[in-house]
């Protein structure tokens, strides 16, 4: 009778655990997010952890931006934002050369990269993977904000409209690109029935200043790139203007969205979110690069509306936010 009181006993704590985990479960709900994160509140990005001792508070800010170009070229750009974030945080702040989105992503998973700018496409993965949480994004001074993806040759190449690619070859710039592959992508197979590797060669050029550099010197025939890079690219003349032609322009997409990693100090989130939201462009490195894009401010976005398009595209790719 005593073994069996027991064994009821036990059963009973078992059973007891198990609804303690249930009932965890259903209070850390993920949606796409990998399981590490929460999102109870239901805006799509991960939760900041309720336990304090999960919070992360280091000496040392990383910061990134997103490889479109050569990163040296940023280091500086951002040189006088950086020194306004230390300024704010009352912390050191060091900027993180990325050479590719990947590496950028895996960064900020394994806790070597706390604020950052990933580009468009990169976003979703970047919210679903790595617990980044965006909340601003650059945009002109009367609050235009994005790009347009665009489709580039040269003159004289023989392509004249997106139909000429077929049979040819279109550099993309990475898998994890919106404008560089995934919205050419959907939109090639959606308008004109055209699909890489069964209609048209697909390369990878790696960023879009190689993509543009490509077309402009004739190493490409075509490719897919983002209009604020090229324009940027003109404005440096890295490029002139007469050696690109533009066969397709998108819609306007969300351009790089800013933010942090999930489990920052709560403090130190606000901190951040104050200093790009306080931060005096007039006359600073940020302005001299970006204005060339027509961007001079940050303003408050959120995720889960300003990227509905591209999680729209991702759909129509059948790309699903697997995390490794």
């Amino acid at each position: 009778m005593k073994i069996f009181r027991k064994a009821l006993a036990a059963g009973a704590l078992v059973a007891g655990f198990a609804f303690a985990g249930m009932a965890a479960a259903e209070d850390c709900p993920h949606g796409d997010l990998d399981e590490r994160y929460c999102d109870r509140d239901g805006d799509l990005v991960a939760d900041i952890p309720e336990d304090p001792s999960q919070w992360i508070d280091p000496d040392t800010l990383i910061f990134a931006y997103t490889p479109v170009e050569d990163p040296a070229v940023y280091k500086e750009a951002w040189s006088d934002f950086i020194k306004y974030l230390e300024e704010k945080t009352g912390k050191k702040v060091q900027f993180f050369p990325v050479q590719s989105n990947a590496a950028q992503i895996e960064a900020m998973r394994s806790g070597r990269l706390h604020i950052s700018g990933f580009n468009t496409g990169s976003n979703p993965l970047a919210v679903n993977c790595a617990g980044f949480r965006p909340f601003t994004i650059m945009a002109s001074k009367d609050g235009h904000f994005g790009y347009e993806m665009e489709i580039i040759t040269y003159p004289g190449s023989g392509i004249e409209k997106v139909e000429d690619i077929r049979g040819k070859q279109l550099a993309f710039t990475s898998p994890t690109s919106n404008s560089g592959f995934k919205a050419p992508s959907a939109i090639l197979k959606a308008d004109f029935g055209m699909e890489a590797g069964k209609d048209f060669e697909a390369v990878f050029s790696g960023k879009h200043d190689n993509s543009i550099l490509g077309v402009a010197n004739k190493d490409y025939l075509a490719a897919s790139i983002a209009n604020s890079v090229k324009d940027r690219m003109i404005k440096r003349d890295v490029i002139k203007p007469e050696q690109v032609v533009t066969i397709y322009k998108s819609q306007t997409f969300p351009t790089t969205g800013f933010g942090v990693v999930y489990n920052l100090k709560p403090e130190l989130q606000d901190q951040i979110r104050d200093a790009f939201f306080s931060f005096d462009w007039e006359g600073t490195s940020l302005q001299e690069e970006f204005s060339k894009s027509g961007e001079e401010q940050f303003i408050p976005m959120n995720y889960k509306d300003f990227w509905e398009v591209i999680r729209k595209i991702d759909a129509a790719n059948g790309v699903s936010y697997e995390c490794k």
